[in-house]
């Protein structure tokens, strides 16, 4: 079974959704039939060839990555 890279079709990550392997902001969440898990762009690009192989969905969001930027990255 093959899974589908989706980016738009899954509701969007948020600040709250978390990486199952490290607690960093979520970008990747993988579906699977007894659930899902959700990674970091690091972790969910060094998963990605299993997550496809073995997911229902892989959801790929890494494009959010830094589009509004943090509120420290504009203070002085």
């Amino acid at each position: 079974m093959t899974a589908t890279t989706l980016t738009q079709q899954q509701p969007s990550l948020t600040i709250a959704d978390r990486c199952d392997r490290c607690g960093a902001q979520a970008f990747f969440r993988a579906v699977f039939v007894a659930g899902e898990l959700t990674f970091c762009g690091h972790h969910g690009r060094e998963l990605l060839v299993p997550l496809q192989r073995d997911a229902l969905l892989v959801d790929d969001q890494t494009e959010t990555i830094n589009t509004k930027p943090s509120p420290s990255a504009n203070s002085d």
